[in-house]
């Protein structure tokens, strides 16, 4: 099993698409392990964004990100990094493939409704800015042997 957070940015919220987009990852049979609404602070989107701070597009990118309410998602599964990357689409909205979420819902590339993790690094980083290891919900749901096989 393989972890990865995911964000519901602040566009996603506002535009009352949260419910679409958690149930999205719940038919594709991945397990939310933890959740939670938030507001990013300036601190912790330097924290989450520390590679792009000194970058000309940082102040733009801070500004979205503490401008509403965010929710934060440790979700669980089998190659879930790629599997959620892949479901997502592009980052820009305008070049992302009809059925992923950005395909569907953005038509833009900074308010692209959602980030994910993109490595097993990035993911464990990400994940403990967000949750703490007390927050992590572990369970195996019930319908798990109708979602995959026992060897996988």
């Amino acid at each position: 099993m393989q972890r990865t957070l995911v964000l519901l940015k602040p566009d996603a919220v506002q535009r009352r698409l949260m419910g679409q987009l958690i149930a999205r990852f719940e038919a594709k049979g991945l397990n939310i392990i933890a959740m939670k609404m938030l507001q990013v602070t300036p601190e912790l989107a330097k924290q989450h964004y520390a590679e792009h701070v000194d970058k000309p597009f940082y102040p733009s990118l801070e500004s979205f990100i503490t401008s509403a309410p965010i929710v934060a998602l440790a979700i669980e599964g089998l190659d879930v990094i790629k599997v959620v990357r892949d479901m997502l689409g592009a980052t820009n909205g305008l070049s992302a493939a009809a059925g992923t979420i950005r395909g569907d819902f953005s038509s833009s590339r900074q308010m692209n409704l959602v980030h994910a993790s993109d490595g097993p690094e990035a993911a464990q980083r990400e994940l403990s800015l967000y949750f703490e290891e007390a927050e992590i919900c572990h369970y195996e749901p019930v319908l798990t042997p109708f979602m995959r096989a026992s060897d996988e």
